[in-house]
């Protein structure tokens, strides 16, 4: 069959369409076993093309995994820019943009769980600096949808408060059966609650002229309601 050079459809459209249902495929077939089960062989068979396709979007199993994490940044950073997203203070921000990652996986919440546990199996050291590296990313894009712009040491603190509490919530909405992850959304808007009061503390008299709330540091109160979305106070 013939298929469009995947490096030059890229560049002009990050979303490929084939790449996407190769990833569908793969989600799917794990939701019938576990992904620790699927191989890329029974994905090109169920989809009906070579495995040369395959590799010319994946090169290799967990290539499938970088792509389920983007979707999510995706959907996460589609929803900063809606009308409403600046209208809210830093956190209710915060909380809105790691709850949308998280709600882009909802459906298929097992799978995430079976993949991060593939990523840690012993002999997967590699699989494991790529997670890393995946970590900071994501809260990189977290930071940028929110608008913030700490730099030096403020930079550092914050990337590394917000990067505790993502893992926190991740971890907790990976196991997570409430309805609509209520309580992932409780504790997320806690572990923010928490870091806005401690910054505060630190930082009282960083806020002048304008908003400086991040997990490091504090934010002036605006006339808007300060209930976070989906939350449950």
């Amino acid at each position: 069959m013939t298929t469009q050079n995947p490096s030059k459809n890229t560049r002009e459209n990050p979303v490929d369409p084939l790449a996407e249902r190769i990833l569908d495929t793969a989600v799917r077939l794990a939701e019938e076993g576990s992904w620790e089960s699927i191989r890329l062989h029974q994905v090109a068979a169920e989809m009906g093309i070579d495995l040369e396709v395959i590799h010319r979007y994946y090169r290799q199993k967990d290539d499938l995994v970088e792509a389920w994490y983007d979707r999510a940044d995706r959907a996460m950073l589609a929803d900063a820019a809606l009308p409403d997203y600046l209208s809210l203070t830093t956190r209710e921000r915060l909380h809105r943009s790691v709850m949308c990652w998280l709600m882009a996986m909802q459906d298929h919440r097992r799978v995430s769980r079976d993949m991060l546990m593939y990523k840690f199996e012993l002999g997967h050291i590699h699989l494991q600096v790529l997670g890393v590296l995946r970590i900071s990313r994501t809260v990189q894009w977290f930071l940028e949808s929110a608008h913030r712009d700490a730099i030096h040491l403020h930079r550092v603190i914050e990337e590394m408060g917000l990067t505790n509490i993502y893992l926190a919530s991740f971890a907790h909405w990976l196991f997570d059966s409430s309805n609509e992850a209520e309580k992932t959304r409780r504790l997320l808007d806690r572990l923010l609650g928490r870091a806005e009061a401690v910054a505060r503390f630190l930082t009282p008299f960083s806020r002048t002229g304008h908003e400086d709330f991040t997990p490091a540091h504090g934010e002036a109160k605006r006339d808007i309601p300060q209930s976070v979305e989906g939350s449950v106070h």
